[in-house]
C-alpha cells in the first residue's frame, strides 16, 4: 500500500502539498543515498514526497533510492530551476546532492511565504543568493514569467526581489567555512560540501557525512532504533526488509505496529502471529496482535491474545479495556462489564476501563414499555454516551425526529453501528417495520475498524443479504480525510451489497455522492441520492420550535483534533497564530467563547493561552443535553466551527456560521447550500484577517445573515420532507 492510494482532496481543503526536490545527473545520482538517509534519520517523523529531477535517466536507475524511501518521485527536468515550476506541489524544499541533513527541518516545512534561501558571502565581501543552494519555494509566489527568468547563473536577489526571504545559515552551511578541520557547529541543520567529500583539512565535515554512508540494512536498523515518534509510512517501508534480514519477535512487533498504523491489519497479523503464538513473555506483542485480529473481526482469536496480554500488570488496564470493547461489540454486555471491572482492579484510574464500566453497568434507568416490534423502526447509528462527541449525541435524535415525534425507546429499537450484526441481531432487525442506517460520517475505515464491511456498520455481506425489513441508508457521509490511506476493495464490495439491498440510499452531501458513485458499478450509481443531514433542518423538526427573539452577544468557536496530522499537516502553528489574530479582533466586538464538542477539543484553548496569551471561556457541549446544545447555538450570533456538526447544528438552528475547513465534508456542505464563501481553509495564508473580516460582516448586518441562513435552509428542508414522505410509504404506517 503506497501513498498513491491516499485520498487526495487538496483542492477542497487547501492543504499544502510539500516536497523535497533534488536535481541530479548520472554522475551525482550516487550521492543521493546519503542525503536521503540523513533526512530520514534526523527527521524521522517527516515523510513528504522526495522528487528527483533528472535529464532523462532510465527508471531502473532509481531502484536503489526507492529501497530507502517510500515516496520517491522522478521527473524529467532540464535544469535545477525547474524546482520553481514543479507541478502538483505548493511548497518545494530544494536540496542538492552535495548536502547532508544534520538537524530538524521543521522551520523550513512551516514556511508559508516567498522563496526562502540563505544569503552567502560573495567574493566582494557582500552577500547574495544564488540558485545552487537550499531553496524553500512557495509556488504561489513565483509566477511562471518569473520562473522563466531564472537560470543556473541567475542573480536571485535581482529576479525575485521582495519575494526572497532570508533563511538562517544553519540550513545551508558551507563546508568552506570549516577549513583546518574546524568542527561542524552543533546547530547546523544542512551541511553543503563545496569541495570533494573527502577533501583534506575538512575532517569533521567528512565524518559528519560518512555517518550516512552505510548499507541499506544498517540504515533500516538505525531508523528503527531511533527514540520517539516515527512516520508510519517510513516505518512500514523500512522495517519489513529489516525483519527479513534480522528476524526477531521485537522486530515483528515493530513491523506489525507500522502496518497497523496504515490500516494494514491482515499484513500485521501475518507478520506477528507465526512468531508469537501463546508466549506470555511478550504482552505488548500479544496486545498488538489482539487489536489487529479484532480489526479483522476475528474476535475469538483476538480475545485469546488480549487475555494473554492482560496477564502482564503493565499492559493489563489497556488490554482489559480492549477486551471490554470486544465483548460489547459481540453483544456480550455482562462480559464487557466484567472485563472493565478487572481493568479497574488493575488500575483504578484507567479512563478506558472506567468508560466501559459505566457504559455496560446493568443499573440503567428504567425505560418505558416498548411498542410491539412490528410497530417499531430499528435505528443503526453511532449512539454517543458520556463525554463523547456532542454532535454524535444530537444527530441520532435528529434522524428519528424526521419520522416520529416520539424519539425514545418505545418507538425505536437501537442497534449500535459498531456492534456485530449476528444471527440474533438479524432476527431483531427483521422483526421491525423498517431499518434506518445513519446519519453521520459512517463511511470511514478507522474509527472502529472491522473486517466485515471496512466501514462503520459491522455487518457481514451474507447477513446483510438476509435483512428482510425495508432498509434505508439516511444522511450518511463519506468521511475519509484528505491524505488518508484507505484500502477500498472490501469497502467497495460491502458498499455494492448495501446499495443493492437498500430501498432508499441517501447521502448527506453531493461530495459524498460523487465519491461513493466512483466505487459502484454503473448500474447502481443512480440509486445514490441526496439526503441532507437532519441537524441542518432542526428548526423544522424540533416540536414547538421558535426562533429566538433576541440573541446573546456571543461568537462561539470550535476546533477538532482527531487525526490532527491529516487536518493540519505542518501548519498547526500557522493556524494557531492566525486564529489568535482573528480572535483579538473579534473580542472587541463580541463575547468570544469556545464550544468544545468533546474534551479533546479543549486543546485549542490550552494552546492558544500558552502560545498567544489569549484565554477563552469554555462551553462544554459534551456535558449538555441535546436541547441545551441547540439552545446554546440558536442564541449565539455566529459560530466558527471546524467540526462538521459545529457548522450543521447551528445552521439548523438558524444561526450564521463560518467553517474552518480541515476536512472535505465541510466544503461539501457549503457547496450544497451555495455558500462556499462561508468556508476558510485552516491552511489559508491570510486566515486571520479573512476570518475577522467575514465575521465582522456577519455581525454588522446580522439580520440579513440570519435571513440568508433561513433561505439556504429551505432547499434542504424541501428535499428532506420529500424523502420522508417516500420513506413513510416504504416503511408503512405504525
Amino acid at each position: 500500500m503506497t501513498h498513491s492510494s491516499a485520498d487526495d482532496r487538496r483542492t477542497i481543503t487547501g492543504k499544502r502539498r510539500i516536497a523535497f526536490a533534488v536535481h541530479t545527473d548520472a554522475e551525482r545520482l550516487r550521492h543521493l543515498a546519503p542525503l536521503i538517509r540523513s533526512l530520514a534519520l534526523t527527521n524521522p517523523d517527516v515523510c513528504e514526497d522526495f522528487v528527483v529531477l533528472h535529464p532523462g535517466l532510465p527508471d531502473s536507475a532509481f531502484d536503489a533510492l526507492r529501497a530507502l524511501h517510500p515516496r520517491i518521485v522522478t521527473r524529467h527536468a532540464d535544469s535545477r530551476t525547474d524546482v520553481f515550476r514543479l507541478a502538483g506541489y505548493d511548497t518545494v524544499i530544494a536540496l542538492t546532492p552535495s548536502m547532508v541533513v544534520l538537524g530538524d527541518l521543521g522551520e523550513l516545512l512551516r514556511m508559508r511565504h516567498g522563496v526562502g534561501a540563505v544569503p552567502q558571502l560573495a567574493d566582494d565581501g557582500g552577500r547574495s543568493v544564488r540558485p545552487d543552494g537550499l531553496l524553500v519555494v512557495q509556488r504561489a509566489d513565483v509566477a511562471d514569467a518569473v520562473a522563466d527568468r531564472l537560470t543556473a547563473d541567475a542573480d536571485l536577489d535581482a529576479v525575485l526581489g521582495e519575494v526572497l526571504v532570508p533563511v538562517d545559515a544553519r540550513y545551508d552551511f558551507l563546508t568552506r567555512r570549516l577549513h583546518d578541520d574546524t568542527p561542524v557547529p552543533a546547530h547546523v541543520a544542512v551541511l553543503r560540501f563545496t569541495g570533494p567529500f573527502d577533501e583534506p583539512g575538512y575532517g569533521p565535515a567528512t565524518e559528519a557525512r560518512r555517518r550516512f554512508e552505510m548499507s541499506d540494512e544498517d540504515f533500516r536498523a538505525a531508523y528503527r532504533a531511533l527514540p520517539g515518534g516515527k512516520h508510519p509510512d517510513l516505518l512500514a517501508h523500512l522495517a519489513p526488509p529489516l525483519l527479513r534480514a534480522r528476524p526477531s519477535l521485537d522486530l515483528a512487533r515493530t513491523v506489525a505496529d507500522g502496518y497497523r498504523g496504515q490500516g494494514r491489519y491482515a499484513e500485521a497479523v501475518d507478520v506477528l502471529a507465526p512468531v508469537l503464538r501463546d508466549r506470555l513473555d511478550a504482552p505488548r506483542c500479544q496486545e498488538t496482535l489482539g487489536l489487529c485480529l479484532m480489526a479483522l473481526s476475528r474476535y475469538d482469536e483476538a480475545e485469546a491474545h488480549l487475555l494473554l496480554a492482560a496477564a502482564s500488570p503493565d499492559v493489563a488496564p489497556r488490554a482489559f479495556a480492549q477486551l471490554a470493547r470486544l465483548a460489547w461489540v459481540c453483544g456480550r454486555e455482562e462480559d464487557a462489564h466484567a472485563y472493565a471491572r478487572d481493568g479497574l482492579e488493575a488500575d483504578p484510574t484507567d479512563a478506558g476501563c472506567h468508560a466501559w464500566f459505566v457504559r455496560t453497568r446493568p443499573d440503567a434507568p428504567e425505560q418505558p414499555e416498548p411498542a410491539p416490534a412490528a410497530e417499531q423502526l430499528a435505528h443503526v447509528a453511532l449512539f454517543a454516551e458520556g463525554q463523547e462527541n456532542a454532535g454524535d449525541k444530537v444527530l441520532p435524535e435528529a434522524v428519528r425526529m424526521c419520522f416520529d415525534t416520539d424519539t425514545g425507546p418505545r418507538r425505536w429499537y437501537r442497534q449500535p453501528v459498531h456492534r456485530l450484526v449476528d444471527e440474533a441481531a438479524l432476527e431483531r432487525l427483521n422483526a421491525r417495520r423498517g431499518v434506518i442506517v445513519g446519519g453521520g460520517g459512517l463511511f470511514l475505515p478507522d474509527t472502529s475498524p472491522n473486517g466485515n464491511s471496512h466501514w462503520q456498520w459491522n455487518i457481514p455481506d451474507d447477513v446483510l443479504a438476509r435483512i428482510t425489513a425495508p432498509l434505508a441508508v439516511f444522511a450518511v457521509g463519506y468521511n475519509v480525510f484528505d491524505g488518508q490511506l484507505y484500502r477500498r476493495g472490501r469497502f467497495a464490495e460491502s458498499l455494492r451489497a448495501l446499495v443493492e439491498r437498500s430501498a432508499f440510499f441517501g447521502l448527506r452531501n453531493h461530495g459524498s455522492i460523487e465519491r461513493v458513485r466512483e466505487l459502484l458499478p454503473a448500474g447502481l450509481r443512480d440509486r445514490v441520492r441526496y439526503q441532507p443531514c437532519p441537524t441542518t433542518v432542526a428548526r423544522h423538526l424540533v416540536p414547538g420550535w421558535t426562533d429566538p427573539a433576541e440573541r446573546s452577544d456571543t461568537v462561539l468557536v470550535n476546533c477538532a483534533y482527531d487525526r490532527a496530522g491529516l487536518r493540519f499537516g505542518h501548519d498547526y502553528g500557522h493556524f494557531l497564530a492566525e486564529m489568535a489574530t482573528a480572535l483579538r479582533e473579534l473580542r472587541g466586538r463580541a463575547d468570544v467563547r469556545y464550544a468544545a464538542h468533546m474534551p479533546a477539543d479543549e486543546k485549542f484553548v490550552h494552546d492558544l493561552r500558552r502560545e498567544h496569551g489569549i484565554t477563552l471561556p469554555v462551553e462544554q457541549l459534551y456535558d449538555m443535553s441535546n436541547d441545551g446544545i441547540r439552545d446554546l447555538y440558536r442564541r449565539s450570533r455566529l459560530v466558527v466551527g471546524m467540526r462538521g456538526h459545529a457548522g450543521m447544528i447551528p445552521f439548523g438552528c438558524g444561526t450564521p456560521i463560518l467553517s474552518l475547513v480541515s476536512h472535505p465534508k465541510l466544503a461539501y456542505f457549503l457547496a450544497d447550500i451555495g455558500r462556499p464563501e462561508w468556508g476558510l481553509s485552516v491552511h489559508d495564508r491570510s486566515l486571520g484577517p479573512r476570518l475577522a473580516e467575514r465575521a465582522a460582516a456577519v455581525l454588522d448586518d446580522h439580520t440579513a445573515a440570519v435571513a440568508d441562513v433561513h433561505s439556504a435552509q429551505d432547499l434542504l428542508w424541501k428535499t428532506t420532507r420529500s424523502n420522508i414522505e417516500e420513506l413513510r410509504e416504504i416503511f408503512g404506517q405504525a
